[in-house]
């Protein structure tokens, strides 16, 4: 007998414990695992997040399509059925009131809307006479409203806005009819020019020139005291709305006796 048969048999070893704690491993990290590889402890950053529906989005879009359709409805009405100056104040305020409570995008959609409904209730033509220059100008007060600046730069950019429309619809319209419109206005102004002189008993006829350049001034005061009733109207309605306008000046405020 030798002395290795001499000595006890040592005990073995579990081998399929050790055998099995590798896989059980494993297995564990499997299970945590998401069905597409990446695990579940990982941060929200690397999982891809659905697109979050804006809740002002609905709002946006109703809001802007209420107040288009109000402004063509506006120039509908005073085309048919003229009710003198007073609807005409309007033109412009409820894109501008859209500029306002949503931003450029939302204006500029509101002032293409108001012009395509239009074409169709009463033809491309009358469509772009609203368009230029009361869509626009609504755009434009809505900006300058927006960055809060003086009346006199607002009523100053919407009178040379409103001006470029009158010329524009004077050609517009003369294309269409084959006739010089401007004629009209030439003999209107010729009138009124010969009555002041007359008046002033100057005994001279009023040049060419100072026709036309009487034409241009009348035409230019017209769109300045417009806008300045633009002005007044919105500033009154548009607080009570809760998007107020820059205040006025100061003589104005006294003059309407406004407590703001």
């Amino acid at each position: 007998m030798s002395i290795l048969d001499s000595l006890p048999d040592e005990p073995e070893k579990d081998q399929s414990s050790e055998s099995q704690s590798p896989r059980n491993q494993r297995l564990d990290k499997q299970e945590q695992l998401n069905p597409d590889g990446s695990p579940l402890n990982s941060g929200n950053h690397n999982r891809p997040q659905p697109p979050q529906l804006k809740v002002d989005a609905p709002l946006r879009m109703v809001e802007t399509a209420f107040l288009a359709s109000t402004a063509s409805l506006i120039w509908f009405i005073n085309f048919y059925f003229p009710l003198g100056p007073v609807l005409r104040i309007f033109f412009p305020v409820p894109i501008a009131l859209v500029y306002l409570r949503w931003g450029k995008r939302a204006a500029w959609m509101a002032a293409v809307t108001s012009g395509l409904l239009l074409s169709v209730l009463m033809g491309p033509v009358r469509s772009l006479l609203f368009v230029m220059p009361y869509a626009f100008m609504g755009v434009l007060l809505g900006a300058t409203w927006y960055r809060r600046v003086p009346w006199i730069v607002s009523i100053s950019l919407g009178t040379i806005l409103g001006t470029l429309g009158f010329f524009f619809r004077m050609w517009l319209l003369s294309v269409l009819s084959s006739e010089d419109l401007w004629i009209y206005v030439i003999n209107q102004v010729t009138e009124i020019t010969e009555w002041i002189f007359l008046q002033l008993e100057i005994l001279a006829s009023p040049s060419v020139f100072l026709i036309q350049t009487g034409a241009i001034a009348l035409i230019v005061l017209n769109n300045f005291i417009y806008l300045f009733v633009v002005h007044l109207a919105a500033w009154l309605l548009l607080d009570r709305l809760g998007n107020p306008i820059p205040r006025p000046p100061q003589w104005v405020q006294v003059l309407m006796d406004y407590e703001g």
